[in-house]
């Protein structure tokens, strides 16, 4: 800090020596036309006060523009200091964001992959009962048909064995005489008092 008042005051002792230099220059060439000469006096007298009221200035509001300055140089640091933590917590949140959607999303894959294995398996297991069911059923239906079967053969020998004995009643109603009756009645007599 001290260094840069130093270099301040410097810069505004040599403007004013500059100053000062050329106006005594102008004051020393001056033995021409006095009208000239009191032109060049009034800028050499106009350009020693410029000077002095902006030294004047300078080493009244120095203090002042410095303050300003370094109060603005260290509200931007902080800012920088703040951003670059609000930078790095957000890095972080981001990291740890990125770290929990992998995590979910290999647990998702793995959910996904569960699933479909189970699902293989299920499916396996479905395929499996109804080949068991089909075939339970297809033996049901061979016995029931098979015992269909049977009561219907059986029934039709009993309707043939009647339909026989019938035709053969009514063959022998209509063939057979009284005469051939009695004949008959007389054989199985004489056969049955023989056996006996």
């Amino acid at each position: 800090m001290k260094s840069s008042r130093r270099s301040i005051y410097l810069s505004l002792v040599l403007s004013l020596l500059i100053v000062l230099i050329s106006a005594c220059m102008v004051y020393a060439s001056g033995g021409g036309e006095g009208h000239e000469s009191s032109q060049w006096k009034g800028f050499a007298f106009k350009t020693v006060n410029a000077v002095l009221i902006i030294g004047f200035l300078v080493w009244m509001l120095a203090p002042k523009i410095k303050s300003f300055f370094a109060g603005r140089r260290q509200e931007i640091k902080e800012s920088l200091e703040s951003t670059a933590v609000q930078k790095a917590d957000a890095e972080k949140q981001y990291r740890e964001y990125a770290e929990k959607i992998d995590k979910a999303s290999l647990e998702i894959d793995g959910i996904f992959e569960m699933i479909k294995a189970q699902g293989v398996v299920e499916k396996q297991k479905i395929i499996e009962d109804a080949t068991k069911v089909a075939e339970k059923m297809k033996e049901d239906a061979q016995a029931r048909l098979e015992q269909e079967l049977k009561k219907a053969s059986g029934q039709l020998r009993s309707e043939a064995v009647l339909l026989s004995v019938q035709m053969a009643e009514e063959i022998l109603k209509k063939n057979i005489t009284t005469q051939d009756h009695e004949a008959m009645v007389k054989e199985y007599m004489d056969k049955v008092v023989n056996k006996h």
